[in-house]
């Protein structure tokens, strides 16, 4: 089979990781698109850090018309983290019958905070053939690792997973939905109020499609489909991550003054039937010096288990995942196609297309 053609939709932090992987495992970028002006004409060289590759960002609108011509194997989606947020991207792909692959949080498991736009993705993409799926450093960090663990234990009671990241290595519209810069009225106003409600308003917002998940809610129900459990309630609640003198933010372009939110914490609690609780934590801000990545995880029943990442380079992590996750992306059955139900993660020690079934 000759080398896979990707397609590139988002230029920006990521895709200067996304695209090099690309090619360093043997496929090549045949389009790439933004919507910042600023960015469309450059050559994806540029963005990458390296010699032009012949390969111009052109107008995001153009993407449907592009994809439908070129017919990449596969378009890498590296934008925003709200599903609604991605529909045009994405139902640009299932049109055009261009499978794709996204690391908007979301995605991982949106079928639990976004179901109609969920189900309206899967059904076009079942009739154009193409597959549709969520991925990213969650993939592996909070969801395949922590089920691989599980996989050596005798009983499980509960899963606690505690996770922070930098928000100014994902670009602005990362750190927006996490209210970093924000007073502390207007995070409450803005972020924390759509937490407090009640569980039969919450199902209405999710069904209309106006939820507004934190990244460990779409992560709790990824683990419960993966363990095999039946979800019976599950709750979020965000609070604001402060500090005690102000913060410079090169990605908001603000200098963030001492007690305004530097980002969120977000905690999301799931009880099953099976009698197993999930309770994660996510925390993403802006970093004080001194502050690095963590990713800890204890599954708590016989035996006790535990593990701690100090400092993983949560950024290359996501991208590298991205690109190892093209051939399962590929060879998976069309529609919306959520990574607990492919294989186990792999590292592709051969070019991507290999690893593509005939």
């Amino acid at each position: 089979m000759s080398k896979l053609r990707i397609a590139q939709y988002g230029c920006g932090k990521m895709s200067r990781y996304s695209m090099r992987y690309v090619y360093e495992k043997g496929a090549e970028i045949v389009a790439a698109f933004d919507v910042n002006p600023a960015v469309m004409g450059q050559d994806i060289g540029s963005i990458m850090g390296c010699e032009n590759k012949g390969v111009i960002v052109q107008d995001a609108s153009q993407a449907c018309k592009v994809l439908a011509e070129l017919k990449p194997d596969a378009c890498l989606v590296t934008t925003m983290s709200l599903l609604r947020d991605l529909k045009e991207p994405l139902m640009a792909c299932a049109r055009s019958g261009v499978n794709a692959i996204t690391i908007c949080e979301e995605a991982i498991y949106p079928i639990n905070s976004s179901p109609a736009l969920t189900r309206e993705i899967d059904e076009l993409a079942k009739k154009t053939g193409c597959t549709i799926c969520g991925t990213g450093y969650q993939d592996v960090f909070w969801g395949n690792l922590i089920t691989t663990l599980a996989g050596a234990m005798h009983t499980i009671r509960k899963i606690r997973g505690r996770s922070s990241y930098n928000v100014e290595d994902y670009g602005i519209a990362l750190a927006k939905a996490h209210g970093a810069g924000l007073d502390l009225e207007a995070f409450e106003k803005d972020i924390a109020s759509a937490d407090n409600i009640p569980e039969s308003e919450r199902k209405a917002l999710i069904e209309k499609g106006e939820f507004l998940p934190s990244y460990m809610w779409n992560v709790n129900g990824w683990l419960a489909a993966r363990l095999g459990l039946t979800v019976t309630s599950q709750t979020q609640k965000c609070v604001p991550m402060t500090h005690s003198t102000e913060l410079k933010s090169d990605t908001l372009g603000m200098t963030i003054p001492a007690g305004r939110a530097t980002g969120m914490s977000a905690v999301v609690t799931t009880e099953t039937q099976e009698g197993i609780t999930i309770e994660s934590e996510c925390i993403g801000k802006v970093y004080a010096p001194g502050e690095v990545d963590r990713n800890d995880w204890t599954l708590m029943g016989e035996p006790d288990t535990q593990v701690v990442i100090t400092k993983p380079s949560t950024v290359e992590l996501t991208c590298a995942t991205l690109v190892n996750r093209i051939p399962d992306l590929i060879n998976a059955a069309p529609g919306y196609v959520t990574t607990d139900q492919m294989p186990v993660n792999s590292y592709r020690v051969k070019p991507l297309d290999y690893y593509v079934k005939k």
